[in-house]
């Protein structure tokens, strides 16, 4: 019995370790090495054995070349399938997608070569330009996943502890629930500039709005801005209503900011999708037609 417990514990302890793991270094960053070693195999090929002039693609090693990366492109294309299904091992979720990226990497080596750097205005050209920008596209949401995460969670805490992305909507909300009564005894002028702020839509705005954080309509900030430029022609008193309004769309400002914030780093996780997913059916589309022209054609 003494000397079963330790073998328990160890493989606890890479239990442990192997759910805390991210997957680009997945088993000690099992599919980087494989990838890399298969590239340097395939270029030492194409290097070093033999192969006739001109058309290098239909060689033995040309074909062996596009076969692989024909069949690694439409693997590649599975994991969005693979997603919908759990289950641990060696075939894990995270095992899959660290393979996914070493060896889409490994295809810029395999479709390269393929070519035998012959490029051209033609549908075989097409296809590996398209199989870059997959590629490209793909590295950056690597980028994206790695990076992002870990803003928006920072984004979410303050002095007061964490907030979700309802607890923000909520906060606003409330606000624009002080703000109209806090406005009441305002003149007609100062509150239908108010009016602007209560009537804002705080999920309103483009695509390209989200993307960049920026919204040059944000009627709060124009409402609060021509507040205060009201009030330095104004006498001041005290108990001014504008001082508690005022107050009230700072705060507003503040929070609509931080949620803009969060919408922003929501969006770049997901904007990288829309280059990455349409163009592989691109890809498909132009490798379709480029093995159909090489067969049919050549």
């Amino acid at each position: 019995m003494a000397s079963i417990a330790p073998r328990r514990r160890t493989g606890a302890s890479r239990e442990r370790t192997s759910t805390h793991e991210g997957f680009l270094a997945h088993r000690d960053f099992r599919w980087l090495k494989i990838s890399a070693a298969l590239a340097v195999l395939l270029i030492a090929l194409y290097i070093w054995v033999p192969l006739p002039a001109g058309h290098f693609g239909s060689s033995w090693l040309g074909y062996t070349l596009g076969t692989i990366g024909a069949l690694l492109i439409l693997w590649l294309t599975m994991l969005g399938v693979r997603k919908r299904a759990i289950t641990p091992g060696r075939w894990s979720l995270k095992a899959w997608t660290s393979a996914h990226v070493y060896l889409g990497m490994l295809l810029i080596v395999v479709g390269t070569l393929h070519s035998g750097f012959a490029f051209g205005w033609n549908v075989h050209t097409l296809a590996w330009a398209l199989m870059m920008l997959v590629i490209v596209s793909g590295m950056f949401g690597i980028w994206v996943y790695a990076s992002l995460p870990r803003a928006l969670s920072e984004n979410r805490y303050d002095a007061e502890g964490a907030i979700t992305e309802k607890q923000m909507v909520e906060a606003i909300r409330s606000l624009d629930r002080q703000i109209h009564d806090a406005a009441q005894p305002l003149d007609a002028e100062s509150a239908t500039l108010v009016n602007r702020s209560l009537e804002e839509d705080p999920f309103a705005g483009t695509f390209w709005n989200r993307l960049t954080g920026r919204y040059p309509r944000d009627a709060t900030r124009g409402a609060a801005a021509e507040l205060r430029q009201r009030r330095a022609f104004l006498p001041r008193r005290a108990d001014d209503p504008l001082d508690k309004v005022d107050a009230l769309l700072t705060r507003k400002e503040a929070m609509l900011s931080r949620m803009r914030r969060h919408l922003k780093l929501k969006t770049w996780l997901q904007a990288w999708l829309y280059v990455h997913v349409p163009v592989t059916f691109a890809l498909i589309a132009a490798l379709s037609a480029h093995v159909i022209a090489v067969f049919f054609y050549w």
